[in-house]
């Protein structure tokens, strides 16, 4: 039977974390590395999404299909890369990582050939972005249960804010970054420079010393699901916003015709970060349902002001606002899979926990980009704002059954 979490009791090491502590300080230096190596993925997520539609020609399905199939690639793999990080050690996982995002990166740069007809080239394409979905798995799986191996589980939250920060703040810059390149480079400049930023990370994070697995009994990835489906609902319904903004917020810009368009996913990654510098320990002082109960009705708000934006300074607001909401979710879903796993199998419950974040950002992209070509963009935003507030309903489940089982323990004593 699934273990539910304990209720929260605030430890003596939750805060802010001390900036000289040498941990935080090899964490820092590897979330360093993670912002290097995930530019790979914030600089081609909306480069390829334009090249789908201004360059092969395709529609809306088809250049969200090409945005969310690495996230389905992501999805089957999270699990080899749990048990990678718990067997083979955390380190080794994200080495491979890092080496497949490298990969990838050459693979999109050849859909650009010119040799080849429109089909053939968004069928190389595909191929690289699943490639990229497997990097992604391996090294962000291996690179928390590396941090997490090296800071402990009473940190838990602020690892997960740590690491948050580096992909986020990846997300932030890289995406601006990724459309100003393709305004003025090819398309295969673009993924040659994604190519090699995963290279330098991974330069980075080889002098760490890793970190040793952990031994104990083994469970099935199956099995470890059915103790965290709760929290994954919860992670994967805020999931859609994040998602529908990485997909498709440049290309609602163009639908209106509106200027800066990269500024909106750079508001939603400022604010990501933003958050997490300032109240990344709150999961960890004060438990994760309140701070996730919170967040999510911020996401919701972010998501009802993009669907309805009549001007490009409601939808960076929105955008904005979507970011403050999305950004300590998964910490808060953390903490309290950490309580319901053991030390051993924590990496496989990550990948499990982010496995539902895959879900939804391989599915949001497909799914709203039918409803995009019929309905037009706004939306896909009422499809993440309506997610948002079904994720509410389930944090407020969780919340109502961890207090009838607090209530049902003290009857029983």
């Amino acid at each position: 039977m699934p273990t539910r979490s304990r209720p929260f009791r605030p430890s003596a090491t939750s805060g802010a974390p001390g900036w000289a502590d040498h941990d935080v300080q090899r964490v820092l230096w590897l979330t360093l590395a993670l912002f290097l190596s995930y530019l790979c993925v914030a600089i081609s997520l909306p480069v390829t999404s334009l090249y789908v539609i201004t360059r092969l020609g395709f529609g809306g399905a088809a250049a969200g299909l090409a945005v969310g199939i690495s996230f389905a690639s992501t999805i089957l793999t999270r699990g080899l890369a749990g048990r990678i990080a718990d067997h083979r050690g955390s380190k080794y996982c994200m080495t491979w990582g890092r080496c497949v995002y490298a990969l990838a990166g050459l693979v999109c740069g050849g859909a650009s050939w010119q040799g080849f007809p429109s089909l053939a080239a968004y069928g190389v394409l595909l191929v690289g972005r699943l490639l990229l979905g497997v990097g992604e798995s391996l090294t962000v799986v291996g690179l928390i249960a590396w941090c997490l191996g090296i800071m402990g589980a009473g940190r838990t939250g602020k690892v997960l804010a740590l690491v948050g920060m580096g992909l986020y703040g990846a997300f932030a810059v890289g995406s601006p970054i990724g459309l100003a390149l393709f305004d003025q480079v090819s398309f295969a400049d673009v993924m040659g420079a994604c190519a090699l930023v995963p290279l330098v990370g991974l330069v980075m994070a080889m002098p760490i010393t890793a970190v040793a697995p952990q031994v104990g009994k083994r469970q099935s990835f199956v099995s470890i699901i059915g103790q965290i489906w709760e929290l994954g609902l919860v992670v994967c319904l805020q999931g859609v916003g994040f998602a529908a903004i990485g997909a498709f917020m440049p290309l609602l810009f163009l639908h209106h015709g509106w200027s800066h368009a990269g500024f909106g996913l750079t508001c939603f990654g400022g604010a990501f970060v933003l958050v997490r510098i300032l109240l990344g320990h709150l999961p960890d002082r004060i438990g994760g349902i309140p701070v996730a109960l919170a967040s999510i009705s911020i996401e919701a708000v972010g998501q009802a002001l993009l669907w309805a934006a009549p001007n490009p300074a409601v939808a960076l607001a929105g955008a904005f606002l979507t970011g403050l909401g999305c950004s300590l979710i998964f910490p808060a879903m953390g903490i309290e899979m950490i309580r319901r796993v053991p030390p051993h199998l924590r990496g496989t419950a990550m990948g499990g926990l982010a496995a539902f974040q895959d879900l939804a950002f391989g599915g949001t992209g497909p799914v709203t980009g039918l409803l995009a070509d019929r309905f037009g963009y706004p939306v896909v935003f009422l499809v993440g704002g309506l997610a948002a507030s079904v994720g509410l309903i389930s944090i407020s489940a969780i919340a109502r059954q961890d207090w009838r089982d607090v209530t049902r323990t003290r009857g029983s004593l």
